[in-house]
């Protein structure tokens, strides 16, 4: 059985939500009252960003079939992740968020190499196998490169985002899934090489959503330029793993909202 699913690393749970803004509502306030529904949103993502176990930030979408906000949620539990929704809904601000686009995920870390390797030296799912490939998680998961792609941190100064989910096709020819562990090792390697050439100019935070959600992975990408996030995909559909196997969803662009930039987000005066 060659066609075995590669041993993976999980950590927080993800949560993207997009919204539009309800602008009828807004326009009916005054300024003051504009401004004072602009603090509560600040105030609300403010007490929601606390980094620790886990964090949140909020994008003004710059792209995205009408959407005006994104939020982005890092949990350690689906439950804490269900509070945070709840606490949004709740809010001053939730009141005029009309729901554009949600997404479920984890972060995940992917161990094809590891698997590979365990599959070639002991017959798959075999006690040897098993112990193999645990050992490789135990090892992977002391490293800090592999911690930071599980455990993410706010990315220092890059304030740009762009988000999108992905599947791996599996139709006809161009089956991910029916690959030997091999192969796909090999792809992911390649994949992987393009994505560190942006090392320090990207920071990227790949999610898993099998189970949880309609695609199977979500990208999220940080950047200082945001033309960095035209240039790494466009570099990367090129990789045969892309180009043979990856179908892709919507893509929304945004920008950190830092706390001063919410009155004007929200059609208000300056902070």
């Amino acid at each position: 059985m060659s066609a075995i699913p590669p041993a993976t690393l999980e950590g927080w749970y993800a949560l993207h939500q997009v919204f539009a803004l309800d602008w009828p509502q807004i326009r009916a306030l005054d300024a003051p009252g504009r401004n004072t529904l602009a603090a509560a949103g600040r105030r609300l993502v403010e007490e929601l960003s606390t980094p620790g176990a886990g964090w949140s930030a909020a994008f003004r979408v710059v792209a995205g079939d009408g959407a005006d906000l994104l939020f982005v949620h890092f949990r350690p539990t689906l439950d804490e992740l269900a509070e945070v929704q709840a606490r949004v809904r709740a809010s001053a601000l939730g009141a005029l968020l009309r729901p554009v686009y949600d997404y479920l995920s984890i972060t995940e870390a992917g161990l094809y190499h590891a698997t590979a390797e365990a599959a070639r030296e002991h017959e798959p799912r075999s006690a040897g196998f098993r112990a193999a490939v645990e050992a490789a998680q135990a090892a992977e998961l002391a490293t800090p490169h592999v911690r930071s792609r599980l455990f993410p941190e706010v990315p220092e100064g890059m304030k740009y985002l762009s988000f999108y989910p992905m599947t791996k096709r599996r139709a006809g020819a161009e089956n991910w899934y029916t690959l030997d562990v091999a192969e796909r090792s090999r792809l992911m390697r390649d994949h992987g090489m393009t994505g560190r050439q942006y090392a320090g100019r990207v920071f990227q935070v790949i999610t898993g959503s099998v189970g949880l959600d309609e695609w199977e992975w979500g990208v999220t990408l940080f950047a200082r330029d945001p033309l960095e996030f035209k240039r790494i995909v466009t570099e990367m559909r090129y990789d045969e793993a892309s180009a043979l196997y990856g179908e892709f969803g919507r893509f929304f662009t945004g920008i950190r909202l830092a706390p001063g930039e919410w009155e004007g987000a929200l059609g208000g005066a300056a902070a």
